[in-house]
């Protein structure tokens, strides 16, 4: 990988680790990571009695029926009970996976099924320091095998996406392709070829709002901080993801609801399975930044920059 690339990848974390590290940030850090593991406790048991006694809501509907399966292990928020939930319905007989943009591995899509279903797969970052933690984690705390679980260190582009993929022994049928990479995300996977995932996972960004058709230009060493000093610069929106989907044989399957990740299934798979939702539908504003800006101003501060309508 060139420095331009490796450096783009570690800005924003450098940025990240700057404000963790500065001393009258730790308490308030450490009230974050107490309060946060509180609340998904808490929403896990919610979550659970709620599906559990479903017939007892008061006015249910398929929005609200899909966030009772929401459960957090692994997952960012509660995506992992997502996942669950919609394997159980469209299958998944191959158990594999690929995701990129997984920073250490300890936090993302991928995790819960490789550690506690036996999934096998490809996990991969940008940041040689981060995949080696990963490895750690995976490989020598866990004990699974670099074969079963690879994790690789490369910037993923659209260029570069279907030969890596390729060659690390990936082609045709995948169970789920989960991308988080803060940039060109739309990019990326409209140029993904090489593998067809049963359920797709990708981050969109709240900010832009739930109708607006729009995202980021492409660039291949996209780095969202650069661009803008929110971060809410990046990705695309929920309805731009949608339209891409359905040119490539998907339909919106729902979000999580902290306004992060959508879940895209391959039609000839869900229909008649899955309940299909509108981008209005799904659509959930992102739970952190909510508490920094409402909706409108977080687009007030980035929709002078540029944005290519889909």
């Amino acid at each position: 990988m060139s420095d331009l690339l490796k450096d783009a990848a570690k800005r924003g974390l450098k940025k990240a680790a700057r404000w963790a590290s500065t001393g009258k940030n730790l308490p308030r850090l450490k009230g974050m990571q107490a309060w946060w593991q509180r609340h998904v406790g808490d929403q896990n048991e919610v979550n659970a009695l709620r599906e559990q006694y479903a017939s007892l809501i008061h006015t249910p509907d398929k929005r609200k029926l899909l966030a009772n399966h929401e459960r957090k292990i692994h997952s960012q928020f509660g995506e992992d009970g997502l996942l669950l939930h919609f394997f159980s319905q469209i299958g998944a007989p191959n158990k594999t996976f690929i995701e990129f943009g997984i920073e250490d591995g300890t936090e993302c899509n991928a995790a819960n099924l490789a550690l506690h279903f036996g999934w096998g797969g490809l996990l991969m970052d940008g940041s040689d320091s981060l995949a080696d933690r990963a490895r750690t984690f995976y490989h020598r705390r866990h004990g699974i095998a670099p074969q079963h679980v690879q994790i690789r260190t490369n910037f993923i582009t659209k260029e570069n996406v279907n030969d890596l993929f390729a060659q690390y022994g990936f082609k045709g049928e995948l169970d789920m392709l989960s991308i988080d990479i803060d940039g060109v995300d739309y990019w990326i996977w409209d140029a993904v070829t090489v593998v067809s995932p049963r359920l797709l996972i990708i981050e969109f960004n709240a900010s832009f709002g739930p109708t607006r058709s729009v995202t980021v230009p492409y660039e291949p060493s996209f780095e969202r901080y650069a661009h803008h000093e929110s971060g809410w610069y990046h990705g695309a929106s929920l309805a731009a993801f949608t339209k891409l989907a359905a040119k490539k044989g998907y339909f919106l399957a729902g979000c999580d609801t902290s306004g992060a990740n959508a879940i895209f299934i391959r039609r000839d798979l869900g229909q008649g399975k899955v309940a299909e939702f509108t981008p209005e539908e799904a659509f959930y504003p992102c739970a952190p930044r909510m508490r920094e800006a409402s909706l409108d101003e977080q687009w007030e501060r980035v929709k002078h920059l540029p944005l290519i309508e889909i």
